[in-house]
């Protein structure tokens, strides 16, 4: 990626990955007894952002991982996991770059995670079933961030028949032909992971603000 567009992505991620570092400090001093679920999102967004197929101009498709923790903590905090997820691939797995670490944290760190976090509240709010709004703001929360990938590509190489716009869409075309199954995978392995949070971890879930303690008690009595 051209220098300048490096330098670009940086400045527009660090203030929010800052922000994000506050409010964990305040979370983690005000409710020490979520730290586990932060350490599982962290995890998470490792072990499934780690499991890469090559794409195009040295990119990669991968499930993020993030929706989960947009929706237990927000899109602020989880830019934090992702950017320590990013800086260990980048350093020691050869996955991504230093250099491109700003884009990639803006894509999969941010911008995913904002999706899936207003995909998931929004739907909340519609009395969807929390656990299809779950794999809907994970869904979401991938092509959102292949969709901003294709868009930082599109502005990075424009085409010379067409510029960016032409760009952005034969980018977006090859992640589609991976990107669309692994968010559907993707979706599907977050919601089960919040069926083991309601029944293990329900205390934590009604403490975010994920869900009310009515929410919580409809879905355990359809577990039963």
């Amino acid at each position: 990626m051209p220098l300048q567009w490096c330098l670009f992505w940086y400045a527009v991620s660090l203030p929010v990955v800052a922000y994000g570092v506050y409010k964990m400090n305040n979370l983690i001093k005000e409710r020490p007894d979520t730290f586990p679920l932060l350490a599982v999102s962290g995890a998470f967004i490792f072990v499934l952002s780690s499991l890469k197929m090559p794409s195009v101009t040295g990119s990669c498709s991968h499930p993020t991982g993030t929706g989960m923790g947009a929706i237990l903590f927000g899109p602020s905090i989880t830019s934090v996991l992702s950017i320590i997820v990013l800086t260990f691939q980048a350093l020691f797995l050869a996955h991504g770059g230093i250099t491109t670490l700003g884009a990639n944290t803006f894509s999969m760190g941010i911008a995913g995670p904002i999706v899936g976090y207003l995909i998931f509240k929004g739907a909340m709010k519609g009395g969807t079933n929390m656990y299809i709004a779950v794999f809907l703001a994970a869904l979401l929360a991938d092509w959102g961030t292949y969709i901003v990938t294709s868009f930082q590509l599109a502005l990075a190489f424009p085409a010379t028949s067409g510029g960016i716009l032409a760009s952005f869409e034969a980018f977006l075309l090859v992640f589609a032909i991976t990107q669309v199954p692994l968010a559907i995978l993707e979706g599907a392995v977050t919601m089960l992971m919040f069926k083991y949070f309601v029944q293990l971890r329900s205390d934590a879930l009604v403490k975010l603000n994920v869900a009310s303690p009515e929410v919580i008690s409809k879905l355990k009595e359809a577990s039963v």
